[in-house]
């Protein structure tokens, strides 16, 4: 007899049971995930708005362009409008599987976990360009698991939303390729100065090849690189049957060639100067602007060449770093080189760095001189000095006797030079340094007349200007003027209306002139003498080789050239007549032609000949700071020249003496 029912479900029942509580219970979680994940998500109604700060671009005195600064966007373009391989290189490079997943690749995923496991750190991502283009336009870069599956959620709204060549038409357009320049079309100009729809399948496998890492293989920092992940997008390409074997062989036998505009990153040190100053002019920008600066753009590659060919020639003589400024006799910078390599060092030593001036402080010695009454031919005395428990050597540690004040600075005589200071006034040299452009401090011990002060190459550019132009004070500048892309001008360099102070005046200026004339044509820089043009200038060597420059002049241009160390260590006796005199003839040979330069002027007619009182005074009593007469012809013997000069000429005679033997850039002590 059978009893009652026991209540007990049959199998069916409990299948159906518990697919249904299990139903239920999925049901409530996923509501509850797509509500915790969903909470926080962008508005995705403002798919096509475009949140971004005002650019700034930046012109040579010509109108080429130098630089871009800020986010730079174009007009979108169409795909349909582009070459079929270059969506298809994004494509094969970037998501093989775009045209086949519903915006998230589940095969894609699983491969990258098991490399990256298998690796031991991540080698490979799993994101697809939906997920790419979803995380651009709506997420932040942060790398959590929350971010994650909403850029999964959002990459599926987007699948459903668009087309798939609407999906990558939108993520070519918006995705950044390095150099401030978003979307395809902004990259392309950019990079190679085209449109987009002109883009070669190198260019365009260059471009594919930025989405891995926009800085690491851009063609501006590591060409290299750059042309080897290149090559990676056109293997890719061709196995993915974008293009044929063909294809592939002539891409990567014709090298992209990057705008030269940009392949040029030295410039950025002088754009990186002037764009601290925008602001500070105009304020916070509101809109697009253009700053048309001073930068010749031809001149600045002459000074690019010129610092990498003998940085790498000298680099053996622990030639490391270089900077140099040149500069017109209105003050307006021309060229600026801020370090051997921008990509490897952003900083700015022409500009930022305060390096020992040496030797190259020695014209503000004897331009207080001449304003003293000094003249070129005033006798002075080469031999040992001791100044309070200061005693300054010369390089060679020899000494000449009784020589004029042009051959003391010719030669860059030492103890002649610190004693000149101690007469005249150290205070006063200070004084005259600072009165031509030199911003720096300048103490005043006596070492300070051997160059004991330190100086940035754009201080000494501008404090030479005077010499060069005639005796006015520069001040060295590098924005002409700044407006909108309107056409609406924010700030134009205007030059002072009661006229430019005029800082050395006459018999001095023509007196400086004429004596550094003498440093190019038979003193310490002979190796910087160009043919045919009326140079002037001072080579200066600090003590151990640790700072080398050579600051020269022609009428209306002067370039300061500095070399050295970052960490102050000494080079293997590089002096100023050495790497920075190289570096200077080599600049200026390729760039005094491009210059309507003319001779060195003679600035201000002065009022009345003050001819050499302090000489005519002293000269009965053997000379200023001494006594003899000068040496017969091979009484003196100097050292062999430091490494990178041309050595030891014979010296015209001064006036009714007998000529002397050069002596060596010296070195500060």
């Amino acid at each position: 007899m059978s009893g009652p029912s026991s209540g007990k479900r049959t199998p069916l029942q409990a299948v159906m049971y518990w697919t249904t509580v299990v139903g239920v219970w999925g049901l409530i979680f996923m509501i509850g995930f797509f509500a915790v994940f969903a909470w926080g998500l962008p508005d995705t109604s403002k798919l096509n708005e475009v949140d971004r700060q005002p650019s700034i671009t930046y012109l040579d005195r010509s109108g080429a362009l130098l630089a871009v600064r800020g986010n730079q966007f174009a007009p979108p373009v169409n795909v349909d409008d582009l070459p079929s391989y270059v969506p298809a290189a994004f494509v094969a490079v970037e998501d093989r599987r775009f045209y086949h997943h519903p915006g998230f690749d589940p095969i894609g995923i699983a491969r990258a976990m098991g490399r990256n496991i298998k690796a031991g750190r991540k080698v490979e991502g799993g994101s697809t360009i939906t997920q790419q283009l979803a995380r651009n336009l709506f997420l932040t870069p942060a790398q959590n698991y929350r971010r994650k599956i909403q850029e999964i959620m959002l990459a599926v709204w987007l699948e459903a939303k668009f087309s798939k060549k609407e999906i990558l038409g939108l993520y070519m357009n918006r995705v950044y390729f390095g150099a401030g320049a978003y979307g395809i079309e902004a990259a392309s100009q950019r990079y190679f100065d085209k449109h987009a729809k002109d883009l070669t399948v190198g260019e365009a496998a260059m471009l594919a090849g930025l989405m891995k890492g926009p800085s690491r293989y851009s063609p501006l920092s590591d060409q290299k690189r750059a042309a080897t992940r290149a090559t990676i997008v056109l293997d890719e390409m061709e196995q993915a049957g974008v293009i044929t074997p063909e294809q592939r062989i002539e891409a990567v036998s014709k090298p992209v060639r990057v705008s030269r505009t940009l392949a040029t990153q030295h410039a950025q040190y002088f754009v990186d100067w002037v764009h601290q100053e925008v602001r500070a002019l105009v304020g916070e920008p509101t809109e697009d602007l253009i700053v048309e600066t001073t930068l010749d753009f031809p001149i600045q590659t002459n000074a690019e060449r010129a610092v990498r060919s003998i940085v790498e020639r000298d680099q053996k003589k622990g030639v490391e770093q270089a900077a140099l400024v040149a500069l017109d006799g209105e003050g307006r910078v021309r060229a600026m080189i801020g370090g051997a390599d921008y990509a490897d060092s952003e900083f700015n030593r022409a500009v930022d760095a305060r390096r020992q001036a040496g030797s190259a402080f020695k014209p503000f010695v004897y331009l207080a001189a001449m304003e003293a009454g000094y003249t070129p031919d005033t006798p002075v005395v080469d031999e040992p000095v001791t100044i309070g428990n200061w005693t300054p050597s010369n390089y060679t540690n020899t000494y000449l006797g009784p020589i004029t004040m042009e051959t003391a600075l010719a030669q860059s005589i030492n103890t002649v030079a610190a004693r000149v200071a101690d007469e005249v006034g150290r205070d006063n040299v200070a004084r005259a340094a600072k009165r031509v452009g030199i911003t720096s401090n300048i103490g005043t011990d006596p070492s300070m007349a051997l160059g004991a002060v330190e100086v940035s190459p754009v201080e000494m550019a501008q404090a030479y200007a005077p010499f060069s132009n005639g005796g006015l004070r520069v001040q060295a500048y590098g924005i002409n003027r700044i407006r909108t892309k309107s056409g609406k001008v924010l700030y134009e360099h205007r030059p002072n209306e009661a006229g430019r102070t005029s800082v050395i005046g006459n018999p001095p200026l023509s007196y400086m002139n004429r004596m550094l004339r003498q440093v190019v044509a038979s003193g310490t820089a002979r190796g910087a003498a160009i043919g045919g043009y009326d140079l002037a200038g001072k080579t200066g060597t600090t003590s151990d080789y640790k700072d080398a420059w050579f600051v020269g002049y022609t009428g209306g241009f002067v370039t300061a050239v500095w070399v050295g160390k970052d960490d102050n260590k000494p080079m293997k006796k590089v002096t100023g007549g050495g790497s920075p005199a190289a570096i200077w003839k080599t600049f200026m040979s390729s760039t005094l032609p491009r210059l309507k330069v003319s001779a060195i002027p003679s600035g201000p007619q002065a009022a009345q000949a003050v001819g050499d009182p302090i000489g005519d005074l002293l000269s009965s009593a053997g000379g200023l700071f001494g006594g003899g007469d000068a040496p017969a012809d091979g009484e003196i013997a100097p050292d062999a020249a430091p490494d990178g000069d041309p050595g030891p000429q014979p010296v015209p005679p001064p006036q009714g003496g007998q000529p002397t033997q050069p002596q060596a850039d010296p070195t500060f002590y």
